[in-house]
């Protein structure tokens, strides 16, 4: 049974904060942080990351994170 609680107890792809496609919506849920903040952590580390593409990372995680049912949240 659902809570009103918006913690993931795995981690998926979010169904409550979508932007695109709910990636980091459900990695601030699993980790307890605003999406927002989560969001603009991201963009920061991939404009600044030369190595690895952030829009390559959040392709990789869309295709692999599973998105969110009523029984992934506590």
């Amino acid at each position: 049974m659902a809570n009103s609680s918006n913690k993931l107890v795995k981690l998926h792809r979010s169904k409550n904060n979508r932007m695109l496609a709910g990636v980091m919506g459900g990695v601030a849920e699993y980790v307890g942080w605003s999406p927002t903040w989560v969001r603009l952590l991201f963009v920061i580390i991939s404009s600044l990351s030369v190595a690895v593409p952030g829009i390559l990372i959040y392709i990789v995680l869309w295709i692999i994170m599973p998105n969110a049912n009523a029984q992934s949240y506590e």
